[in-house]
């Protein structure tokens, strides 16, 4: 119903269960749009303009809009919520917990572990979610132009393995997808089974 609203920002709140309502005036009308968390990050300061991506959620109870810094980022909310048992709020926490590429890595690659990550999503929702929504969003990321590299980290049978040593080394989930990304670019390194050379390469890519 509205795609998006470009206006001036009049305030941004944050409440206790971490949402964040981003007012933004229009053609002098306040309009409050819940948007995800990560997006205060780069939204310019309050007073200047600013453009929202938006999907208008209806209840018996409620209205709600949500907003999102990109269409693709908005078409992916969408995406969620059509699946079974995701409500807004969930689909809102997973884009806040992973951003949009590293979901639609994970959702793609069948990664559940790192689906499970956002709060409230158990081992069952997330893998209800990459069961429905793998095929549709591999057509989907080239429609829309995100470049998602599947295959270069390393094989399911061990990723868990050395996703959870380097966590226990102390390192980010960000810094591990961005470090077994950049490895695994290494045709011998991709093709191989070696936690250890997994950890150590990653390690030491960390390390520069």
């Amino acid at each position: 119903m509205i795609g998006y609203l470009k206006g001036t920002i009049a305030a941004i709140q944050k409440t206790n269960t971490n949402r964040v309502t981003l007012t933004l005036e229009v053609n002098q009308i306040g309009y409050d749009i819940q948007v995800v968390p990560r997006l205060i990050q780069s939204l310019p300061s309050q007073g200047e303009e600013a453009q929202i991506f938006t999907h208008l959620n209806v209840r018996e109870d409620q209205v709600t809009l949500f907003g999102f810094g990109s269409a693709a980022e908005r078409d992916l909310f969408r995406q969620l919520v059509s699946v079974s048992g995701i409500g807004p709020q969930l689909a809102v926490a997973l884009l806040d917990t992973l951003g949009l590429q590293d979901l639609v890595q994970a959702i793609v690659s069948g990664n559940t572990r790192l689906l499970s990550r956002t709060p409230g999503v158990g081992a069952k929702t997330a893998e209800r979610i990459a069961l429905e929504l793998k095929t549709k969003l591999s057509e989907w990321r080239q429609q829309s132009g995100i470049v998602v590299t599947p295959g270069a980290g390393p094989a399911a049978n061990i990723l868990e393995d050395v996703e959870m040593t380097l966590l226990a080394l102390g390192y980010t989930d960000q810094e591990i997808s961005q470090a077994l990304q950049a490895v695994g670019q290494n045709t011998a390194l991709s093709k191989s089974a070696d936690t250890e050379a997994w950890i150590r390469q990653a390690i030491a890519w960390l390390s520069q």
